[in-house]
């Protein structure tokens, strides 16, 4: 008779226990040598030598390897290889030096998985289903290395599912938000160019100012915004970037923002999408001015398949785990295009309350997960592989 899920799942946890040491420190090294996406060599090879089995490079820096049965099927578990454009301020000793920190999580969720292949490895045919280590290249930039993966070597293999979990700190140590449906929004970048003309600022009469007309661009999307899309749905419009002129009395030839969209809904990713263009050419043309609009599609939301999330949420408690409340967000995460081949899952797993972490949110230069996250995180990527492992 084949072991119940509950009794592979202790077995995974038992395995898990005895590599945390080794896990814990491979994170520190990954931690002390972050690297940016498209970038991520050391990375990657640091990972790979730690796993039992060979891997295969993808992808530019990316890596898989099965692990476990090598037969029938196989759930992917992917861990994300890059880290920020951010100076460290953690004050931790394995900080990293230079402009290049994990302050996202990466280095405890590449970690954890390592000691997650490790328990698989010592398992073997014992289990329902392969395992495939996804270490994936380039989440925080594009091009995505997620939709480089899903439209390149894993297109032609698909597995059965994929999974993954993501370090959060505005959730509850011990608690995993672990939801059916959209869990993250799409992303989108835009950027608006208004081209008016010149003048002295003496004169503004004789010129068409295009930083007023950007200014009054980006005022009137953030107001329509809140008239194009359900308030009750997801949906957010920020502008990170404005750009124009050179010195104080001239008014210049041509001024510049940058921006992205987010939507839990389809329907509404379109409308925003409309909206910018709508709203930018408008408002330019009311100014004398002319607008061009650039969109650059990202990820779309990322959809967690119910039967899986049933089957994982009921595992929680075998690894002394509780679910927390219904979470969503309008985060995104390139994981998303993952969807395009199988059904997929997202975890979030809770940092605020963990024993010496200083709250800070994701991307900041001080934040730092304690090493314990490694124990937590694999934790919760062995309850969803096993999960998915059982999905039909």
């Amino acid at each position: 008779m084949a072991p119940s899920t509950e009794t592979l799942l202790q077995r995974l946890l038992g395995g898990i226990e005895r590599e945390l040491p080794r896990a814990i420190d491979l994170r520190r090294r990954l931690h002390a040598h972050p690297e940016l996406s498209h970038a991520e060599h050391w990375t990657a090879a640091a990972v790979a030598a730690e796993l039992p089995v060979a891997c295969a490079t993808v992808a530019g820096s990316g890596r898989l390897a099965r692990v476990g049965p090598q037969s029938g099927r196989v759930v992917a578990v992917r861990a994300e290889l890059d880290g920020l454009p951010v100076r460290e301020r953690t004050g931790a000793p394995f900080s990293a030096e230079g402009e290049v920190m994990h302050a996202c999580g990466h280095d405890v969720h590449m970690a954890a998985l390592v000691a997650l292949a490790r328990a698989t490895h010592d398992l073997g045919e014992e289990l329902p289903a392969g395992l495939l280590v996804v270490l994936q290249p380039s989440e925080e930039a594009y091009p995505s290395g997620a939709e480089e993966l899903a439209r390149g070597v894993l297109a032609s293999d698909p597995p059965a599912a994929i999974v993954a979990a993501h370090v959060h700190p505005e959730l509850q140590w011990g608690t995993v938000a672990l939801d059916a449906g959209t869990v993250n929004a799409s992303c989108d970048q835009f950027e608006i160019t208004v081209a008016g003309e010149p003048s002295h600022a003496a004169y503004p009469h004789r010129g068409r100012d295009p930083i007023l007309a950007i200014s009054e661009i980006v005022v009137a999307l953030h107001a329509q915004l809140g008239r194009r899309v359900d308030p009750l749905a997801g949906a957010s419009l920020t502008v990170g970037v404005l750009q124009g002129g050179s010195a104080e009395n001239v008014i210049p030839s041509s001024a510049r923002a940058r921006g992205d969209l987010r939507a839990h809904r389809h329907q509404d990713r379109l409308a925003l999408r409309r909206m910018v263009s709508e709203v930018a050419t408008g408002v330019a043309a009311a100014h004398g001015a002319r607008a061009s609009v650039e969109i650059v599609a990202g990820e779309p939301a990322l959809q967690n398949d119910a039967a899986i999330v049933q089957r994982a949420r009921a595992l929680l408690g075998a690894a002394q785990l509780s679910a927390a409340g219904e979470w969503r967000s309008c985060g995104s995460d390139d994981f998303a295009f993952f969807g395009e081949l199988a059904p997929l899952a997202m975890a979030f797993v809770g940092l605020a309350g963990a024993p010496g972490f200083d709250p800070h949110p994701l991307h900041h230069p001080e934040l730092l997960p304690p090493d314990a996250a490694v124990r937590v995180l694999a934790r919760v990527q062995a309850i969803l592989y096993l999960a998915a492992a059982g999905y039909d």
